[in-house]
């Protein structure tokens, strides 16, 4: 006869950003959590083989090839050197193993339980987890509350021979042993964008080769056009509207590829970048009653329930926007709904992106194109990094802030940056919108001098001028807007 499963307040299935977020806010309830993680790391795609490995990568990188002196006056660093693979990975496994010892330290001292292996339900009640070998065998787990967050595996295209030691998804991009002399990049979404820039820089001729006809154009219409032309200049070639209708990838000798339009291409490596995918059918969602939709995701009522109540996802599981920093916030709110507590009732008003492309790009709020759909009267403040103290120091040409304001009443709608740390700029927009901040908010605010931050004040003078000027009162006082 076997042992009774072990029972717990709350088992969590999955230990990436949204899991181990959730465990952790769990424990702090004073419930007895459990996690289950396949890999042996806990920290998922995120930490393991995406957002922590890759930006590291684009640091790294930067780095050697002499991107970030730029056009610094008497300073001629940019000196391309023949980096070996070594040089390039070294960094990255060193922060990637911190991270994941960090999150797993705060396991520990939070008392969550870590079984490692493959969590599937039994019941609505039970998980069992399939250990790897060696030991190998089962555990079987039972908890009044589960919270599903098992993330998303790269989607790999029939088209495209995986198994040839070139032709690499995104997740085994880190196991190369080599620098590619050439790379074709296939889907110029987050992912692609951000690794076609990082091997740009190291010299690598790149081609990104995408079906749509702009660069993500979910950012703001600036941002994409400011960052396509970036790209170009550090030699990426776009192939739009294309995709790949052949792949033939010899042993030896360039891999070939055919496109749509009938175009032909060699290159010595591939990446395919053409999306995620969930894994929640080999959950045995049937056992735990809860169903999916056709893409295979899991459907979550604001509290990220599925339709069994006690039963909870969150992250790339449930679909967009599938971020870390948004999967955490889902397993804190997740958590809380689950224990009881009102701590957590609700994501962020706003949630921020930022995209780890050379140039770095970051957003909040509304674009300018949704403001206009909204119907919304609004102006647009821009400062260029060239005309910040900050920007001159950097030598960076290329960055610019972008504010959406209501014209009415001068709240802001929206922030939009391309350039050095970008990702860290928007934080100021960010906070003054989840405060309901206005133009006045920035003309009252000192910022440090030199700063990227007072580009703030300099985007907010040129929203009042041009507010002034299309009400016809372009000689009011500042405080009358």
């Amino acid at each position: 006869m076997s042992a009774a499963p072990a029972h717990y307040d709350l088992i969590v299935i999955g230990a990436g950003p949204g899991g181990v977020a959730a465990a952790d806010t769990a424990a702090l309830l004073g419930k007895r959590v459990a996690i289950v993680e396949k890999n042996t790391a806990v920290g998922g795609a995120a930490v393991n083989t995406g957002t922590i490995p890759s930006k590291t990568l684009r640091e790294t990188a930067l780095a050697l090839s002499g991107v970030k002196s730029r056009e610094l006056v008497g300073v001629d660093l940019n000196f391309r050197r023949q980096a070996k693979v070594e040089d390039l990975l070294r960094h990255e496994r060193h922060v990637k193993a911190s991270e994941a010892n960090q999150m797993r330290t705060l396991l520990d001292r939070y008392g969550v339980q870590v079984y490692h292996g493959t969590g599937t339900f039994l019941d609505p009640h039970t998980v069992s987890v399939t250990h790897p070998s060696p030991p190998g065998g089962f555990t079987d787990l039972r908890a009044d509350k589960i919270v599903i967050a098992i993330g998303s595996t790269p989607v790999r295209p029939s088209v495209f021979p995986f198994n040839h030691p070139r032709t690499h998804d995104s997740d085994e991009l880190l196991y190369i042993t080599t620098i590619p002399r050439s790379l074709a990049v296939i889907g110029a979404g987050v992912i692609g964008s951000e690794y076609a820039c990082m091997f740009a820089a190291l010299g690598v001729r790149v081609h990104l080769i995408d079906g749509r006809d702009t660069l993500l154009p979910f950012l703001d219409p600036d941002l994409s056009a400011r960052l396509t032309r970036a790209m170009e200049a550090q030699g990426i070639v776009f192939w739009w509207k294309n995709q790949v209708a052949a792949c033939r990838a010899p042993k030896a000798g360039e891999i070939e590829l055919t496109l749509t339009d009938g175009q032909e291409l060699s290159v010595d490596h591939v990446l395919v970048c053409a999306g995620r995918t969930s894994a929640a059918d080999k959950l045995n969602p049937e056992a735990a009653g809860f169903g999916l939709t056709s893409r295979g995701l899991i459907t979550v009522d604001e509290h990220f329930r599925t339709t069994v109540p006690h039963i909870y996802a969150v992250g790339d599981v449930i679909g967009f926007p599938a971020l870390a920093s948004t999967s955490a916030e889902q397993g804190r709110v997740a958590a809380c709904h689950a224990c009881g507590s009102n701590a957590k009732e609700a994501l962020a008003q706003f949630l921020p992106a930022g995209i780890y492309t050379i140039p770095e790009v970051s957003s909040v709020g509304l674009t300018e194109p949704q403001a206009r759909e909204k119907g919304i009267p609004y102006v647009i403040g821009h400062a260029e990094y060239d005309q910040n103290p900050r920007g001159k120091i950097i030598g960076d040409k290329i960055g610019f802030l972008k504010l959406v304001f209501a014209r009415d009443d001068m709240k802001l709608l929206g922030v939009h940056v391309i350039g050095e740390q970008a990702s860290e700029l928007v934080h100021i927009g960010l906070i003054a919108m989840m405060t309901g901040g206005d133009a006045n908010l920035f003309l009252a605010t000192c910022f440090n001098y030199p700063t990227l931050g007072d580009l703030y004040k300099l985007a907010t003078h040129d929203a009042i001028l041009k507010r002034n000027e299309q009400l016809g009162r372009a000689h009011a006082g500042l405080s009358r807007w």
